[in-house]
């Protein structure tokens, strides 16, 4: 209950800003068909770079979508398994992890991007460059198949390593940054509030920032997925969600003060301080800045060219896309 009410407290308390473009939302769902089910879900987990997953919350229920609902995520399970298999309706997660599961067939379309610059890759002080990697030990969690292995392995491909031979990966139970911090490992992408964390305490240093650092700058790293069959069933409510989701990016964007207590206290992160220096760290107001589909396809050329992906990225975008509500929303916005 109380974290109901500090929600609804958070959502009564936005700014000028934010609270203008909730109302040119309100006014342009009234015209639009009802949503086909007030049904949707996502995965819960912890995170601060995917806030607006949980700030867009009550805005989703306000669409219509009165029964929207978090469902446990499963150990050793990926979100994009969930959403393939129709466990959850909704994700947010990297574009290369969502450009695996699409090159095997899985039923998963990609729909909308959300922001950008959310990773920094950490190494010991007499790394410099991501090509300093090689024959460097890089932690990446609990497999090869982790979000971080496959990020890492497009960003090695990119400056001409090949991430297969060339850096020895290590996954295990113990967390990456725990295992950088006790000197185990030479590298490993870190995601908010770790690099907050190592940058307080002297660990390491940056090797590269994703908000800062071309060409990753320059594309979205999150990017919104639906299970292809609910939006197939329903195309209302999906606009509904990504309307929904792109104000929420905009709202982290105001009111980081706001979004990093909201999280603290739904329990999505415990350091009010980190989360809220995250949320000014991170660049959600240039979503609008960059396409979709340039992501998808530089993303889908890395993996490819690291051997992880068969599918072109004509192939990929042709069948794992679908960008006409991201595109309708943003012709509401007069964008």
């Amino acid at each position: 209950m109380q974290i109901i009410q500090n929600r609804r407290r958070f959502l009564t308390g936005l700014s000028a800003l934010a609270a203008a473009g909730l109302a040119n939302g309100r006014n342009a769902a009234a015209t639009e068909a009802p949503p086909e089910t007030i049904s949707a879900r996502m995965a819960a987990g912890p995170g601060i770079c995917i806030a607006p997953q949980y700030v867009a919350e009550e805005l989703i229920r306000a669409e219509g979508l009165s029964d929207f609902r978090y469902v446990a995520m499963e150990p050793g399970i990926a979100q994009t398994e969930m959403l393939a298999r129709g466990d959850i309706d909704f994700a947010i997660n990297f574009a290369t992890a969502l450009v695996i599961p699409i090159d095997t067939g899985a039923p998963i379309k990609v729909i909308s991007g959300m922001h950008v610059g959310c990773y920094e890759l950490f190494g010991r002080e007499d790394i410099k460059s991501i090509t300093d990697l090689k024959g460097r030990k890089v932690g990446v969690g609990y497999n090869l198949t982790s979000d971080p292995h496959i990020f890492v392995s497009a960003m090695a491909t990119y400056v001409g390593l090949d991430p297969q031979r060339d850096i020895e990966w290590i996954v295990g139970a113990a967390k990456p940054a725990e295992l950088f911090a006790e000197g185990k490992v030479d590298a490993f992408l870190a995601f908010p509030p770790e690099a907050q964390d190592l940058r307080a305490r002297k660990v390491g240093h940056v090797i590269l920032d994703s908000a800062k650092d071309r060409p990753w700058s320059q594309y979205y790293c999150c990017m919104l997925a639906v299970n292809a069959g609910y939006a197939e069933k329903n195309p209302a409510a999906t606009k509904r969600v990504v309307r929904s989701m792109l104000k929420s990016v905009d709202i982290c964007a105001a009111e980081p003060e706001r979004v990093a207590r909201l999280l603290v206290d739904g329990g999505r992160t415990k350091h009010y301080d980190y989360a809220v220096q995250s949320l000014r760290e991170l660049p959600y107001s240039n979503w609008r800045d960059f396409d979709p589909e340039d992501t998808m396809r530089f993303f889908s050329l890395r993996l490819h060219e690291a051997g992880m992906v068969k599918s072109n990225p004509n192939d990929i975008i042709a069948h794992g896309t679908d960008w006409q509500f991201f595109n309708e929303v943003k012709r509401e916005l007069k964008i």
